[in-house]
């Protein structure tokens, strides 16, 4: 699959782009776990504009991390073209608009998920952002607004009008946010069209090796984005990506592997911002780590590691869970197993 004249290989895997947590050291990750192309956090076309500190820092790209694709959002073409000239000179890969965010402080004011109530202006900052850069532009958005308004099907085809590379397709309206299943029938509308001839990157749901599997197989996208499956757990891409190319699970990383990704997300995430900052930031993806999924009398752990406020409070708090908890829980679980009954 390619986008433009960049090269990602035969069915890629790709990083979605998530606010706080998509951040520098989690992108390299990924990438290393066998993401075939990272999008950062998404940025404020306005903020961009205003050179907000914190929001200039989210275009600093790696080298190690490419292909790296920089978001945008906004609800006026002025300001998008503005914002789009300057994230160009940044060095991006690829530049990816954003009309699929669903939250209220993006979608209610009318950027991101809210543009596809309003469909001419979408197309028209699509448009003017495509002939304002000349690195490729992408776009990623959802079924629709509604269920009453699923304009997908239509709405790819005039994208790929405005003159974009690629489109990425979440399979759920704006008004499910995240709820309920991905639609992946109606990504595959989208892939049967015809008259589409730009690369299909399908979105939502795709939480293991088979289900990534599944989505290339059955619904024939060009490429696969995953999304919150990866938060607290960046060595999926591993899995999936062996998967692909062996067509069966191959083994996991060990427990003690998982557990040294997760400490250099948190020492890089201290070392980018402090330490406080750093580890209210990686709580994220503690919560929602795997690891800690299925651990019987937890709570109490779980709710110190997440009460953590320093380096050495929270690495003490994980070596117990890797040292003493989990072998234990696996021992029980074993003996379990081979009772006699």
């Amino acid at each position: 699959m390619k986008i433009g004249d960049i090269d990602l290989g035969d069915r890629p895997v790709m990083l979605a782009p998530m606010e706080d947590v998509t951040d520098h050291s989690f992108r390299l990750i990924c990438k290393e776990q066998g993401a075939d192309m990272v999008y950062t956090e998404f940025v404020s076309a306005d903020a961009l504009i205003r050179n907000i500190s914190a929001t200039t820092r989210k275009l600093h790209i790696d080298p190690k991390e490419r292909p790296t694709a920089i978001q945008i959002y906004g609800r006026d073409v002025e300001p998008m073209v503005e914002a789009a000239r300057i994230v160009e000179a940044a060095g991006p890969d690829i530049l990816d608009i954003n009309f699929g965010c669903p939250v209220k402080k993006v979608a209610g004011k009318g950027a991101g998920a809210g543009m596809l109530r309003d469909v001419p202006k979408m197309l028209a900052i699509t448009t003017a952002v495509v002939k304002a850069v000349n690195i490729p532009v992408t776009v990623k958005t959802r079924l629709g607004w509604d269920c009453e308004s699923k304009i997908i099907v239509e709405l790819a085809e005039r994208l790929q009008d405005c003159g974009i590379k690629a489109l990425t397709v979440h399979g759920r309206t704006r008004s499910q946010m995240y709820t309920g299943e991905a639609d992946w029938t109606m990504i595959a509308h989208v892939k049967e069209n015809p008259r589409l001839t730009i690369p299909l990157i399908g979105n939502g749901d795709i939480t293991t090796p088979e289900k990534l599997c599944n989505a290339f197989s059955r619904y024939g996208v060009d490429g696969v984005m995953v999304g919150r499956a990866s938060i607290g757990a960046p060595w999926i891409f591993h899995d999936m990506k062996q998967m692909l190319l062996r067509g069966v699970r191959v083994p996991e990383l060990s427990v003690q592997e998982k557990f040294a990704i997760l400490r250099r997300q948190i020492t890089e995430s201290i070392d980018r911002i402090d330490e406080y900052r750093g580890i209210l930031h990686i709580r994220r993806h503690l919560a929602a780590s795997p690891l800690f999924k299925g651990i019987p009398h937890f709570r109490d752990t779980r709710v110190a590691m997440l009460r953590a406020e320093t380096y050495n409070e929270l690495d003490a708090i994980l070596l117990h869970i890797e040292n003493d908890i989990i072998p234990a829980v696996a021992e029980a679980r074993f003996c379990d197993n081979n009772t006699d009954n």
